[in-house]
């Protein structure tokens, strides 16, 4: 390192036997004569010391106005004529340069409560002791504030640049006569042009199409109800044309699907009797397959809707589809219906729920008798007939729904030697694919699960 004399100036008044000094000494090489040089350091200074000191300078003869406040680092600086420095830093005079420098030293810069920040290209100092700032550290503070708003200004101008104001935009799609519109305006021109008389049915099929993609947003159908939509789409199940049936009927249970108040209005306005017209008369399977989707979106989790179900012979109807020919399509759906019923009453009284609303539901629930009449209506028999099917899923549900009946069939399942037969065959199957999961690092498998419900009702049966 070259030799320095490390020396400190203080000003006329102050008294140098205040400050802690020592002398050491340092090489100073010129050129191969090496000497000794004593120094004046200064030494760590505690507040009370600091208190009794003067100003600290590197200079007699500097005008307070244009003095320019020294920001020091843990690097030797060069110290201006006229700077001001704080107290208790190192102070050296170069004997190299013959300047006086000075910095932080390490001991000292936590003490100091002067913190360095750096962000990309910026940086700056924080006094973290005192919550004053001189005029240069606000100087400083405020061209800061003055570069970030400037490269503020030119992101914006080239966003500017880049992208066109969308007033612009919207008088461009005007002039291509682009509107943007809402889902309701959408639904009442779907509307109006399903209910015009001039439309073609091509048009009339389309406009059922495209509302039934709108209609599963609540909201929506809550607006569809407004303005009529609904009961034209109950009317619209009266028509001449299946293809109007078949799409007004998929609207429907869209409409209906999950939605109580559009479920309370289909009620009120007959929807319940005319979808089990639709299903027990002679209509395509297309019509009796959408109106089953519909009834089965206006009876789940509304008892009062399940309660009419019954009394209307909603059963007998279900019972028809099933045996007739060439429903095969419909049975699993027929069955899944029947068994989310049941079920729903039965997570309904399972809940622990004490609340005034709970109850009600409760009640409501009570007057839903849906499984005391299936064995007389010989839905014992029908159910397991479908455990012939290739699909794991029809299976799966056959066998929760026999579960689920086990209390009202057990009689007809113990005299029905095929189920015995089919029972067994399943049993055999979902062993060894329960073993390839096995192997396969599957503990506790879908197939496995399979052969739990099997084994369940085979132990039930006796």
């Amino acid at each position: 390192m070259p030799g320095v004399l490390h020396s400190v100036n203080v000003s006329q008044n102050s008294q140098l036997s205040k400050c802690w000094m020592r002398t050491i000494y340092d090489d100073v090489s010129f050129g191969l004569l090496k000497k000794k040089v004593s120094a004046l350091a200064v030494l760590e200074q505690t507040e009370d010391d600091l208190g009794e000191l003067e100003d600290v300078t590197v200079e007699d003869d500097w005008d307070p106005e244009n003095m320019e406040v020294f920001y020091p680092t843990n690097e030797w600086q060069i110290v201006k004529p006229g700077q001001a420095i704080p107290a208790g830093l190192h102070v050296r005079l170069n004997l190299e340069t013959g300047k006086n420098e000075a910095k932080i030293s390490d001991d000292e810069r936590e003490k100091s409560g002067l913190k360095y920040w750096k962000q990309g290209s910026r940086k700056g100092m924080v006094n973290t002791v005192s919550k004053s700032f001189t005029a240069e550290e606000l100087k400083k503070a405020l061209k800061l504030m003055k570069q970030e708003g400037k490269i503020k200004e030119e992101h914006q101008e080239k966003v500017r640049k880049t992208f066109r104001p969308i007033n612009e935009l919207m008088k461009d799609f005007e002039a291509m006569n682009v509107m943007m519109e809402t889902d309701m305006e959408i639904i009442n021109k779907l509307v109006g042009k399903f209910n015009s008389s001039s439309a073609t049915l091509e048009e009339k099929i389309g406009a059922l199409y495209d509302l039934e993609y709108y209609v599963h947003q609540v909201d929506n159908a809550k607006h569809l109800v407004s303005i009529g939509g609904l009961q034209l789409m109950i009317n619209a199940l009266n028509a001449t044309e299946p293809l109007i049936q078949e799409h007004a009927a998929f609207v429907l249970g869209s409409t209906l699907s999950g939605n109580p108040k559009v479920q309370i209005e289909a009620m009120e306005a007959g929807t319940l009797h005319k979808l089990l017209v639709l299903l027990a008369t002679d209509h395509p399977m297309a019509v009796k397959k959408k109106a089953l989707f519909a009834l089965a979106s206006i009876l789940r989790h509304f008892p009062f809707a399940q309660q009419q179900f019954l009394k209307l012979g909603g059963l007998q109807v279900l019972q028809q589809v099933f045996q007739a020919k060439g429903t095969e399509c419909l049975h699993v759906r027929v069955m899944t219906l029947l068994y989310d019923m049941v079920m729903e009453k039965k997570l309904i009284q399972e809940d622990k729920d004490n609340s005034a609303q709970h109850k009600e539901k409760c009640r409501q629930y009570e007057e839903v008798n849906l499984l005391p009449p299936l064995p007389e209506q010989g839905w014992c028999e029908l159910f397991p007939k479908l455990l012939t099917s290739t699909e794991h899923d029809t299976r799966e549900k056959v066998l929760k729904t026999m579960s689920l009946m086990m209390v009202f069939c057990r009689e007809v399942y113990q005299a029905a030697e095929d189920l015995k037969a089919s029972l067994i065959q399943l049993q055999l199957e979902y062993k060894n694919l329960a073993a390839e999961e096995q192997r396969d690092g599957e503990q506790d498998g879908y197939f496995l699960g399979m052969l739990n419900s099997v084994n369940s009702i085979i132990e039930k049966l006796g």
